[in-house]
Parts: structure tokens; sequence; C-alpha cells
């Protein structure tokens, strides 16, 4: 279960960010994730139960925030969603090989006291 690195990588991310700004306790982690970056949600969450007791980030509350893939088609102009049909444009039946969203994999907000 690659989430248990993740959890623990993005642990020790915050840990050093809240004691850098002065924190003692870790309240809140906001990971982004992107519904093409391989990583399970509800495989997060447990890892984050199993990895935060003992750290700053013990009764932290963990959000995520899933991001959807979002293609952006050259030729209508326009985003569409990552789907079935992979880059295939819905209105116009173009290919696009532009992707902008759905790769995210980061620690998007920390909370600390």
């Amino acid at each position: 279960m690659h989430e248990a690195g993740i959890i623990a990588g993005a642990l020790d991310m915050a840990r050093d960010m809240a004691l850098r700004g002065g924190g003692s306790r870790i309240t809140r982690l906001v990971l982004r994730i992107g519904s093409l970056s391989s990583v399970v949600p509800e495989s997060l969450r447990f890892a984050f139960a199993a990895l935060a007791p003992g750290t700053i980030a013990e009764g932290a509350e963990l959000d995520i925030d899933y991001i959807e893939a979002e293609c952006h088609c050259t030729a209508c102009n326009a985003p569409f969603p990552f789907s079935g049909n992979g880059y295939l444009c819905p209105r116009c039946g173009e290919a696009s090989l532009t992707l902008v969203k759905g790769r995210e994999l980061d620690l998007k907000t920390l909370e600390w006291i």
C-alpha cells in the first residue's frame, strides 16, 4: 500500500512546517488528490489513522480534496472531463493531449496551534 508512504511523507512535511512556524500540534491537513494519481482516498485515511498517533498530528483532521481529471480541447477551446473515451472531446470528437487536472498529489492546507 503506497498510501502509507504518502501519508508518512505528508506527516513529515507537515511536522517540519508546523515546528518551523512555532506550532506544537497539527489540527488539520488537507491533501489534494487527482483521480489519475493512482491513490485511493480511503487507503489514505486508513494510513493516516495508523500513522498519526504518537506524532504532533495525533487527533488531527484529515481532509481530502479529490480532483476529477479534466482535459482541454484546443479545437473547441473548452474543458472536458477525462472519461471512458479518454482524451476525446465530447463536443467535437478531436483528441486532446492537454490534461489540466487529475494528477495532483500534494499537501494543500496545514493548520496547527
